[in-house]
């Protein structure tokens, strides 16, 4: 569809669009309005991973388009715990946990949207504020009758659950109705229009809509993105050794560059759409590399997002070690460092405390497939043990050709 709104318009082109209501009316909202749109993340960990990059880029491109985002963090929804995607029930975190992980998540959005001025500058603003103090008794009376047992149960994160007749507590049962309460929250005091997600809020999103509707007869819209997957079938956002967070105090800016430079050749120029705020003609050029060249689109893909995300300095930086590492067989000092006191420890320790394997017969096997390398020589002494000396220069680990760290003896 050609969409008149600017906004609409970049998420089609760049490949954000999933799923719409009404998109006729929305995208007329859009044209005329300033709008507000939402989108909600709940505080079950300290960092996002790269797998919501895809919503905040969204809220990104909201913003620079003119409108009004909200980042709604779910200090309440996160006591309930979402059953979307999970086979069993979250884990109940405690309030001190949650306060923890909300401040964190906080530092992520500041490099992606405009809190700071401007008239649509972004709001961040926390579900707890209003489910906290609900009375349960009254919410139901004053809630309770628009919401539908049969449509909740074929909600698709019920439905899965319930025909892998695995459980489902009444607990989470509650979720989708609370989500849909903070949609009628944020347009009753924000004037908020949109709430915006991943494919597997869909349902939830709806309700949301029509709650609205119901208790207030306004018209408001949903817009999804793809669940997003590599070419070779993984989740985003997962790497060989798990997550690849956001925040840095839970992975290097050295590994998060790395991960956007081992991008698969197939996934390079969708990830510069969804990911960058590249221009698409640029993007349309870099589509024309073959062969090796293709290298030079998955640097600038790894240093675009590490500059939106990490700074620039992480994101120069970043590119350095690796030019240092990988083109010059250089020590590069911002490698990501073990550093221990022991008088002597075996190869085997300390490739695993890199993480760069898990187990002992990992380490075996890659020695004898010739896998690791000390100071860029290759081993074939699965035994060997390092010993501290005077002369403390540090010594590079190399496992493979994309990992790479220094020990050093304190």
């Amino acid at each position: 569809m050609n969409y008149k709104s600017k906004f609409l318009n970049i998420l089609e082109k760049r490949g954000f669009l999933h799923q719409l209501t009404d998109e006729i009316k929305l995208d007329n909202c859009l044209c005329k309005d300033k709008c507000v749109a939402y989108i909600g993340f709940d505080c079950t960990a300290s960092s996002l991973h790269v797998g919501s990059l895809i919503q905040i880029m969204m809220l990104r491109w909201f913003q620079k388009c003119g409108h009004q985002p909200i980042v709604l963090l779910g200090g309440g929804t996160t006591k309930i715990g979402d059953p979307s995607g999970k086979d069993s029930a979250r884990p109940v975190l405690e309030k001190e946990t949650i306060e923890n992980n909300k401040n964190a998540l906080k530092i992520v959005f500041s490099n992606y949207l405009n809190f700071k001025n401007g008239p649509n500058k972004a709001i961040l603003i926390d579900n707890d504020e209003w489910l906290n103090d609900l009375n349960y008794i009254s919410f139901l009376r004053e809630n309770g009758s628009f919401f539908s047992i049969n449509k909740l149960i074929n909600l698709e994160s019920m439905k899965l659950r319930l025909d892998r007749e695995q459980n489902l507590s009444f607990i989470e049962f509650n979720y989708p109705i609370f989500q849909a309460y903070d949609f009628y929250e944020l347009n009753k005091n924000f004037n908020c229009k949109i709430q915006m997600g991943g494919s597997d809020q869909w349902g939830n999103i709806v309700n949301g809509i029509e709650l609205v509707r119901k208790k207030t007869k306004r018209e408001c819209f949903g817009i999804t993105s793809p669940l997003l997957t590599t070419s070779s079938g993984s989740k985003m956002g997962k790497s060989e050794k798990g997550a690849v967070w956001l925040n840095k105090d839970l992975l290097s800016d050295h590994e998060f560059w790395q991960f956007w430079r081992n991008t698969e050749d197939d996934d390079v120029i969708k990830f510069l759409k969804l990911f960058t705020d590249l221009d698409l003609d640029k993007i349309s050029d870099l589509n024309k590399l073959q062969g090796s060249d293709i290298n030079k689109a998955k640097i600038l893909l790894a240093n675009e997002v590490t500059k939106i995300c990490r700074g620039e300095d992480a994101s120069l930086k970043s590119e350095q070690i690796a030019k240092d590492t990988f083109e010059k067989s250089k020590i590069n000092l911002n490698l990501p460092k073990v550093i221990i006191n022991e008088e002597n420890i075996t190869l085997i320790e300390i490739v695993k405390m890199f993480n760069f394997c898990n187990t002992n017969g990992e380490v075996r096997r890659l020695v004898k497939g010739r896998g690791i390398k000390i100071n860029d020589q290759i081993i074939d002494n699965d035994n060997l043990k390092f010993i501290k000396v005077e002369n403390k220069n540090p010594i590079k680990i190399s496992v493979g050709k994309k990992k790479h760290g220094l020990l050093i003896f304190k």
